[in-house]
């Protein structure tokens, strides 16, 4: 055997072994059947409904723009809700005060603003 063929081999056992170490066989099984079950089972969706392109309102996109915004300044791509909240109140969203939704409600009576 020429010398580099015994290398060769040398390195394949030793590879075999390492991989042999380092890999967790009942780990890999059980995602090989979890990932043949999403396969077999269709209920796994293929496209996103949240970033499927439509037609999105002028509050939607002015939404999605100052939250895009906020993560790039920030530094932060996942914000926490609090921080939701301050961008939603930088745009000058406000919780409507209990006065005001019994005037959404009561079609009959005028309210003034």
């Amino acid at each position: 055997m020429p010398a580099n063929s015994k290398t060769q081999k040398i390195d394949a056992e030793v590879a075999s072994e390492n991989e042999s170490k380092w890999t967790n066989r009942r780990a890999v099984e059980q995602a090989t059947r979890a990932a043949n079950a999403r396969q077999v089972s269709g209920r796994r969706r293929f496209v996103d409904p949240a970033t499927c392109e439509r037609d999105y309102s002028a509050a939607e996109v002015e939404f999605m723009q100052a939250m895009q915004i906020y993560k790039q300044t920030s530094g932060r791509m996942f914000p926490t809700w609090s921080e939701v909240l301050e961008v939603l109140s930088s745009l000058g969203y406000q919780k409507p005060t209990q006065a005001d939704r019994e005037c959404e409600n009561d079609q009959f009576i005028a309210c003034s603003a």
